[in-house]
């Protein structure tokens, strides 16, 4: 793909920019100039090659990432301060572009825990769910309690108690899309074959009533499930003592599952980004697309989201969709997000973010065209409401917001199993009860947080590393750890925190 003899990059033919692969002094000769460099520009920056008049398209990807905002000249920095977004259209071409994914060599596997429903976990905890942010102390509480008696480590096959913990459930209209978000996301957490049983736990007098979800919601269609309020048990400390008592008899049910072999039918994995740089789009991320297409070529399911960062690259999955139905999904998502920003006086250039723009990444439309290389080639088989039920398998799409932690809740909600999380500023988080793998995008941020990362994409640029051989690698870190092998994000103790349901409607 590179030849890390060259200091800058070329992707495409088309282009009339090239990318800086490390921080260039003034003065450098560069193949694709005629002079010197006029001035230096930072690593993951792009450099003009070709005369751009005011107003004229910038190209990077052979795609638009925005028009010029005044004249630019051959060498010039480009950046956010001659780069902006500008009118775009896009020819969506519903369908063009189907192409069926190799079938595999051989059939793979992995070690799961079988559940009642058909679905394969990769982890086996309990789950203290919470109907509403009045009982998440509470199930804090429990959680915290069950450590300290210690009595956890007589069962060995399972991997500890989740409090599962959020900012709403009350002050909220009971009929509205807020209000069916946050059911959608309750429900498939309580489902989510990652945990071996749940106690839900509420206060009792709040919208989100304990009775419609354990009623409407049949929240899981084993056994090993619990629920309780704490009005209705007699206040804090006698609903820790229930608390414990009940999560010690689940303990012992989840005890009893071992894990066996599963096909990769069963593995469903969220793609994620966050702290993106001008890298993602050239290491972590089309490397991760090559994982998720191995991932798909044997069965199993990826679930591409963020909706706020497909804007402008939309048409590359309009194209994969495999009916023009699908691909209208996205189009229809991409209309109620423009909607959706206006109302609340925001635009859809807000993304990228501070961090985005200082590692190289300009207009949303630059940062969502490296952000769908995540999704590989395969066909897009479904278009999926955030924390909707993930039934197809194959490449999906589930609706979100581009914020990582609320994106990466509804993948969780929709079935993910395991998440991989490419990124190139940093970003540290973990997502309990489903294991995040972390890749970084070039080898400095590597090197400076390997005890965060578990992989290192940046070789693809020092080494000469093929996206193919890395996407491998990365596919087969995703068995490893769906059979067991811990994550860096998981030996630190990540997961207590970056439950975030999308919060929707007014406060009250």
């Amino acid at each position: 793909m590179t030849n890390r003899q060259q200091p800058a990059i070329c992707l495409n033919p088309e282009d009339n920019v090239i990318i800086a692969l490390e921080d260039l002094p003034s003065g450098i000769s560069l193949q694709e100039l005629d002079g010197p460099l006029p001035q230096p520009v930072p690593r993951g920056h792009k450099i003009a090659i070709q005369a751009i008049g005011a107003g004229e398209r910038v190209v990077r990807y052979g795609q638009t990432i925005g028009v010029a905002t005044s004249a630019i000249e051959p060498g010039d920095h480009v950046h956010t301060h001659n780069l902006g977004m500008g009118g775009h259209g896009a020819d969506y071409a519903f369908s063009s572009l189907v192409r069926p994914l190799p079938a595999p060599s051989e059939k793979r596997h992995f070690m799961g825990y079988h559940r009642a429903d058909g679905s394969v976990g990769t982890r086996n905890y309990l789950g203290i769910l919470t109907s509403v942010n009045c009982s998440g102390s509470v199930a804090r509480f429990i959680a915290e309690a069950v450590d300290r008696q210690g009595w956890l480590s007589e069962f060995e096959n399972v991997d500890g108690v989740v409090p599962i913990v959020h900012g709403t459930g009350c002050g909220m209209a009971s009929d509205d899309e807020g209000y069916e978000t946050l059911f959608r996301t309750l429900q498939g957490y309580a489902r989510n074959p990652n945990f071996a049983g749940i106690l839900l736990l509420g206060l009792g007098c709040e919208v989100m009533q304990i009775p419609d979800l354990v009623g409407r919601g049949r929240m899981r269609s084993d056994s090993n499930f619990r629920y309780m309020t704490i009005q209705q048990t007699g206040g804090t400390r006698k609903t820790i003592e229930r608390g414990v008592e009940q999560l010690r008899e689940m303990a012992a049910v989840a005890n009893k599952i071992a894990r066996e072999p599963a096909g990769l039918e069963h593995l469903t994995i969220g793609l994620q980004c966050g702290g993106s740089d001008g890298y993602s789009g050239i290491t972590a991320n089309p490397a991760l697309g090559a994982a998720s297409d191995l991932l798909v070529a044997h069965g199993g399911t990826t679930i591409l989201s963020e909706t706020s960062e497909i804007y402008g690259a939309e048409h590359l999955l309009t194209r994969r969709a495999v009916t023009p139905e699908v691909g209208a999904k996205i189009v229809e998502r991409i209309r109620w997000w423009e909607d959706y920003t206006a109302r609340n006086g925001g635009q859809m250039d807000n993304n990228p973010s501070p961090g985005n723009k200082k590692g190289g990444l300009t207009t949303i439309l630059e940062k969502s065209l490296g952000a769908v290389a995540k999704g590989g080639t395969a066909p897009l088989t479904q278009v999926y409401k955030f924390a909707e039920p993930v039934t197809e398998r194959g490449f999906v799409f589930m609706d979100s917001p581009g914020y990582d932690p609320c994106s990466v809740t509804g993948q969780i909600a929709s079935g993910a199993n395991l998440v991989c999380f490419t990124t190139g500023r940093g970003s540290v988080s973990g997502y309990k009860p489903t294991p995040c793998i972390k890749l970084a995008t070039n080898s400095e941020m590597y090197g400076r947080m390997a005890d965060d990362m578990d992989v290192n994409c940046g070789d693809i640029i020092s080494d000469n590393v093929s996206l193919e051989d890395k996407g491998r690698e990365i596919f087969e870190l995703f068995l490893r750890v769906a059979s067991g092998e811990q994550t860096k994000s998981e030996q630190l103790g990540f997961g207590g925190a970056e439950f975030v349901p999308w919060q929707m409607g007014a406060v009250m």
